[in-house]
């Protein structure tokens, strides 16, 4: 590949994007051993600190790792859903820290992916998901709760949910909803929500799973994204008039 001096990324993002693409294509196979720092250095016609930040990129993306020794180098690394989950709980953290998007922008994406999971979640749910569920709702219940725990707990809550959908594709889709929106959507509402709202709110979710009952499940998680967004919209209005 030749690179593009005139590109807005400078040539270590161009590189990393080449390399990144030989691997999505499967020109680069799982733990197949890149070429050497010299070697890609002439390949690319740049010097080799700019060949060795381009693998810092990829290693930062879980895209290769690195070895050392005499048979080290940089490897093609066998990503797993895991590791793809915290990417993406990391990358919607940044958006979102960035103010990419507003406030009920990221509620309409929120909710409709977890409204998505919700046939599944209610048709393969066990006793645990519905047992933690209630576990969390139960915390959320307790008014010596700190605003903290109670973030977490609603975090717990909607994770157990998406859980009960047992599918690894939609799990790691939601993990930037649950894992980082969620969160940020608490810090904005705590002071102007009602905790036994939305703790009557979370206890209709889980009896519409634990019935199998989608469509009432998909019915509440609107209600709580009306009731979040006219939470935030409060408290938007609140910090204004301060």
């Amino acid at each position: 590949m030749k690179l593009n001096p005139q590109s807005a990324a400078d040539l270590s993002a161009q590189i990393a994007t080449a390399i990144r693409d030989s691997i999505i294509s499967g020109e680069l196979i799982v733990d197949e051993r890149l070429p050497s720092e010299a070697e890609l250095a002439a390949q690319f016609n740049v010097s080799r600190p700019t060949v060795r930040e381009a693998l810092k990129r990829l290693a930062a993306q879980s895209l290769i790792r690195t070895q050392r020794g005499a048979s080290g180098g940089a490897f093609v690394n066998r990503l797993s859903y895991e590791d793809a989950y915290s990417q993406q709980i990391t990358t919607s953290t940044l958006l979102l820290s960035m103010n990419e998007v507003d406030f009920d922008t990221a509620c309409e994406a929120r909710y409709a992916l977890e409204r998505a999971c919700a046939p599944l979640a209610a048709a393969r749910r066990s006793a645990d998901h519905i047992a933690t569920m209630r576990t969390e709702i139960f915390r959320q219940r307790q008014p010596e709760l700190s605003d903290e725990a109670f973030c977490a707990s609603d975090v717990a809550f909607h994770r157990a949910l998406v859980d009960a959908a047992e599918n690894p594709v939609l799990r790691y889709q939601l993990a930037g909803a649950v894992e980082a929106m969620q969160p940020l959507m608490n810090m904005i509402t705590f002071k102007t929500r009602d905790r036994e709202t939305i703790a009557t709110l979370h206890e209709r979710i889980t009896s519409a799973t634990d019935a199998r009952d989608s469509s009432g499940l998909i019915a509440t998680l609107s209600d709580l994204e009306r009731e979040t967004i006219a939470l935030g919209r409060k408290a938007f209005k609140a910090a204004k008039s301060v």
